[in-house]
């Protein structure tokens, strides 16, 4: 199989769920402990071994660009003072030159059509998308966990994980033909389906492999769900020619496109910082004491 090189970032949401705070701020910079949402994506995929880095952007999406370029003067206003420390915070904020391309997508059109604009910075070869919205604590990167499976089996590959019955609604769902391990073939995706009818409760999350064969489905996909390209109508139109098939990763996601979820992520990344630890664990048991007696 392949080696995967390429990765691409959609990253041209409005993040209306944070405003006010995304009114002047990409959704992606927002801060979790001390790095934006988007360097743990980027460090994932690098972790996997990606190569290329492919950005999917939007008016308003400046101050990301921003992020993943030298910053002389403050590079050498450290230096001088000879903060190593900082110097070396930096350093995962910089990427090799020729590895990160920015395209611009006009207004929001769905996942799909952000994925059909990579199709010329991607070429013919399989690449990766991951959602950066989707942060996945984990021991071993979740990109890195499918490209080695991907190595053996090809196809479409989707990241997935167990949800309630219950939450079925809220997810890309597959449709399930036999499973092994931690791989589920399946003989489709089932978008956002009500619990009574969903055929599994393996859920799609943020992760995608994908073969260049999806370009050509999305190429001829009409608007589907919100009126929108969606990526799932273009993985199911491919089944037949290329499979899909569901990985269920190791690793804890949150759902950073929410609110809840953000602040959630927060204590969890927080809490594994050896430095950060004892102080805010005793900070939560205070407040949760305090919560308690004002319950």
């Amino acid at each position: 199989m392949a080696h995967i090189r390429k990765a691409v970032f959609p990253v041209a949401g409005l993040g209306t769920r944070f405003l006010p705070a995304t009114k002047s701020i990409p959704k992606e910079m927002l801060t979790l402990v001390d790095r934006p949402l988007i360097q743990y994506a980027v460090d994932e995929a690098r972790q996997a071994g990606i190569e290329e880095f492919i950005f999917v952007t939007a008016a308003g999406k400046g101050p990301l660009e921003d992020y993943f370029d030298t910053a002389a003067a403050l590079e050498h206003h450290l230096e001088m003072k000879g903060k190593k420390e900082a110097l070396a915070a930096l350093e995962d904020t910089r990427m090799r030159e020729g590895t990160l391309s920015f395209i611009r997508q006009d207004q929001p059109r769905g996942l799909g059509h952000a994925v059909k604009l990579a199709r010329r910075a991607v070429g013919d070869e399989p690449f990766a998308v991951l959602l950066p919205d989707d942060v996945i604590r984990a021991p071993r990167g979740v990109l890195a966990q499918m490209v080695d499976a991907h190595a053996q089996i090809g196809g479409h590959m989707v990241a997935t994980m167990d949800v309630p019955q219950k939450q079925t609604s809220s997810y890309g769902i597959l449709d399930i033909e036999s499973k092994k391990g931690r791989i589920a073939q399946a003989r489709g995706l089932v978008e956002k389906p009500r619990p009574d009818i969903a055929p599994s409760t393996l859920a799609v999350v943020g992760r995608y492999i994908l073969q260049p064969s999806i370009f050509d489905k999305l190429a001829i996909q009409g608007p589907g769900a919100g009126g929108e390209l969606q990526l799932t109508d273009a993985i199911n139109a491919d089944v037949a020619d290329a499979g899909v098939v569901g990985y269920r990763f190791a690793g804890e996601r949150f759902d950073c496109g929410s609110v809840q979820g953000f602040v959630q992520a927060t204590t969890a990344f927080a809490l594994d910082r050896p430095e950060l630890q004892q102080g805010y664990q005793k900070f939560l048991q205070e407040r949760t004491e305090i919560v308690a007696l004002r319950a």
